[in-house]
């Protein structure tokens, strides 16, 4: 058997390849120089005759080197002879990679866990792809796809080891801002062309207890506080108030219960440890103070626990018609504020009754200039040439009218002077009698 040609490696997905030529011969003659050559069964080859015994060893189709990397070929010849002679030859074939397999992660999707106020560059998880084909065609490169979202600083939250595929939270993360975060790597291999896949990660921000109970009701930071009343009827059991508090944690966490620190009379009040109810526990007395003051711990059930505190003001009442009665301090302030007003109404009507005195000294210093001026001046008549008479001028029986005017001067003054006023004298008018004979005389 003589091999003119041979190749022992071969690409895959080459099919109708052509690896081996080859001759074969007896040195008998006859019956006994016939031969026949064939390779076992059930391999991806063909064996085939041409002329004066020249095989060519060829593939039958595509072969695939991730189910089988390497072929061990037996070629065996035989003659016709009796008894038959036969002679063996085996041959190995390598298949070579070809980049035809894109890597594949171990999942799909992938669920990491990481705690809040994590510390930068924590390790939280690990993504892992495989890659069938051999060489550089399987080995991998990852990284972080680009969000759909374009808003999301993605880059600005986690990393990938591109070597490795472990992810390392850049920054510390915060459950009340970011509960839950969605993103894709990928993984690529290094073959020409290179190809590749991804797969999901889901990220969850585990919630730590770093937030303390807030409290709601009643506010703390109001200008006064708030007082609550209660009447001295109040039944055992009655509710005052309610103590309304949340917190920013999530889980237990968030779970509040409510306890009574301080009160001024220890066995007046309770609190209701699950919903911050404030009730009476008792009657009450005579005894009892007017005034109470309670103090009320918030707290959650993390770990550690974070808690806060609350002051109530209580004023007891004989019913809700009396009216409220301040605090202490309240009533302080109140008392401060009513003499400030007392005092600017004191202002204002000092103010207003000096200018009152000011007008009235004015008024009569000017009445008594007229007075003193009126008795010391004298009245003039001027008689003119005015007639004393009546004198019928229409014709008609119209009398027409004669005045006086009282010319009054002041004193010292002399015929040019100024009038001071004029002042119409109206006669006393007689009606005629019959004749035209006036019944009585004018009188001015």
């Amino acid at each position: 058997m003589l091999m003119s040609s041979l190749s022992n490696v071969i690409l895959e997905n080459s099919p109708e390849t052509i690896l081996a030529v080859f001759r074969i011969k007896d040195r008998d003659s006859g019956e006994n120089r016939k031969m026949a050559c064939y390779i076992q069964e059930n391999l991806p080859f063909l064996l085939k005759l041409s002329v004066d015994n020249f095989y060519m060893l060829m593939t039958e189709g595509a072969l695939d080197r991730e189910n089988t990397s390497e072929y061990n070929i037996t070629f065996t010849v035989s003659d016709m002879g009796t008894p038959r002679l036969q002679t063996e030859h085996s041959i190995s074939v390598q298949v070579s990679d070809v980049n035809d397999n894109a890597p594949a992660f171990t999942h799909t999707s992938y669920t990491l866990r990481v705690r809040e106020n994590n510390s930068p560059g924590l390790h939280i998880g690990s993504v892992s792809a495989t890659d069938r084909d051999a060489g550089t065609n399987a080995q991998l490169t990852y990284s972080l796809l680009p969000p759909p979202e374009p808003h999301l600083a993605l880059a600005s939250l986690v990393a990938i080891d591109a070597d490795s595929g472990q992810l390392f939270a850049l920054r510390p993360l915060d459950y009340e801002a970011l509960q839950a975060l969605e993103f894709r790597v990928g993984a690529a291999d290094r073959g020409s062309p290179a190809l590749s896949s991804q797969a999901l990660v889901r990220l969850l921000v585990l919630d730590a207890n770093d937030n303390s109970p807030f409290v709601l009701y009643p506010m703390q930071n109001a200008s006064a506080p708030c007082t609550e009343l209660l009447p001295r009827a109040a039944e055992p059991g009655y509710l005052l108030t309610k103590v309304v508090a949340v917190d920013g944690d999530s889980g237990q966490n968030a779970w509040l219960s409510y306890q009574l620190l301080k009160a001024t009379e220890p066995g007046l009040f309770s609190v209701w440890p699950h919903n911050g109810e404030v009730r009476t526990a008792r009657l009450l007395s005579e005894r009892d103070a007017p005034k109470h003051r309670l103090m009320v711990l918030v707290r959650d059930n993390g770990e550690p626990p974070l808690s806060a505190s609350v002051t109530l003001h209580v004023l007891l009442v004989d019913g809700f018609s009396q009216p409220y009665l301040p605090l202490q301090e309240a009533a302080a302030e109140q008392g401060r504020g009513d003499a400030l007003t007392l005092h600017l109404v004191v202002a204002l009507a000092s103010v207003s009754s000096l200018f009152l005195l000011c007008v009235l000294v004015f008024m009569a210093v000017r009445l008594c200039r007229r007075s003193r001026a009126a008795s010391l001046s004298g009245c003039a008549v001027s008689q003119g040439h005015f007639p004393g008479h009546l004198v019928d001028v229409s014709g008609a029986g119209t009398l027409s009218h004669s005045y006086q005017y009282e010319v009054c001067l002041t004193e010292g003054s002399s015929g040019t002077s100024d009038f001071k006023f004029l002042k119409v004298i109206y006669p006393s008018i007689h009606a005629y009698g019959p004749g035209g004979k006036s019944e009585g005389n004018p009188t001015f």
